[in-house]
């Protein structure tokens, strides 16, 4: 389905720091969490280009994906990364998964990694970045379809139940 990218970019560079909000319990930035381990958080994406998109990020707030990390941090980060997408790999089906890290100092500056499940038997000129970019349109979504994966991977990765103001 289509989607607002003028509402999307002006939301992302004039409002408040999204995984900031999440993290802190802010009103309407509920995400749906699969995984929390007081350092780093993992949520269903709320505008996914394909079934099964996750993001991970450090609950702090830093923006350099190389240089505000030690190598230990950026490790950790990155076992929380290959944890996710191979639970997401466990539930949906996927023939490659992307991994990338995204955002800009002039919006998402936020450190976050997306972990995106490509559906088996799509069109070759249809993967890769086409797959992922919005521009081409998001997948029709519900909260209740976002719950149903939450759950799903929830119980793959071991994650009980999140704070329900989350």
């Amino acid at each position: 389905m289509p989607f607002d990218l003028a509402g999307y970019r002006q939301r992302v560079r004039s409002g408040a720091c999204f995984i900031c909000d999440l993290v802190a319990g802010a009103p309407g930035s509920e995400h749906e969490v699969v995984f929390d381990d007081d350092v780093h958080i993992a949520f269903v994406g709320r505008y996914p280009t394909m079934y099964g998109h996750v993001l991970v990020a450090p609950k702090i707030h830093v923006e350099h994906v190389v240089r505000d990390f030690d190598e230990d941090a950026y490790l950790r980060l990155q076992a929380v990364v290959h944890r996710v997408a191979r639970a997401v790999e466990a539930v949906v089906p996927s023939e490659r998964t992307y991994l990338l890290s995204l955002g800009s100092q002039q919006g998402n500056a936020h450190v976050h990694w997306h972990v995106q499940p490509l559906t088996p038997g799509t069109p070759y000129e249809r993967q890769q970045f086409h797959a992922l970019m919005a521009e081409n349109g998001v997948i029709s979504w519900s909260d209740a379809e976002a719950a149903e994966l939450g759950g799903r991977l929830r119980a793959e990765l071991g994650f009980g139940n999140p704070d329900p103001r989350l």
